[in-house]
């Protein structure tokens, strides 16, 4: 998966560093409602490491509008265009088998999978969630 600029994501710059992972589409509701909450927790947290991660479930042909979506809705943290089919796929192994939006899994820094989340988190929620990988 690369960027929204288009470029390679090297998986090595997120080793032991607590994750958050967060799939979401520009056409879904509580992703958006969500996107606001998730900036400013990136803002809050990353000099303690944490790294945020937006993976648009969006064929990279509208990555010109995915773009411009980030940018309308100040999404800091960094955001990845996976494809429908990988996105969809990547979901489904990390516990999302109906591959409903949003979702949200939360690694810790030894690279396990902690928690997960179906639907959209609130602040409180975002909160505890990382807390418990931090």
């Amino acid at each position: 998966m690369n960027t929204i600029d288009d470029k390679p994501l090297a998986l090595a710059s997120l080793k032991g560093k607590p994750l958050i992972v967060n799939f979401w589409a520009r056409w879904c509701g509580p992703c958006r409602k969500e996107i606001p909450d998730l900036a400013e927790m990136h803002e809050k947290y990353k000099a303690k490491g944490l790294a945020i991660i937006g993976i648009a479930v969006e064929d990279e042909a509208n990555r010109d509008n995915v773009r411009e979506f980030a940018k309308a809705y100040d999404m800091s943290y960094t955001l990845l265009i996976g494809g429908i089919q990988k996105s969809v796929e990547l979901m489904r192994v990390t516990g999302n088998p109906k591959s409903g939006l949003p979702f949200t899994i939360l690694i810790d820094r030894s690279g396990k999978i902690v928690a997960s989340k179906l639907g959209a988190m609130n602040k409180t929620d975002m909160e505890a969630a990382i807390g418990k990988i931090l």
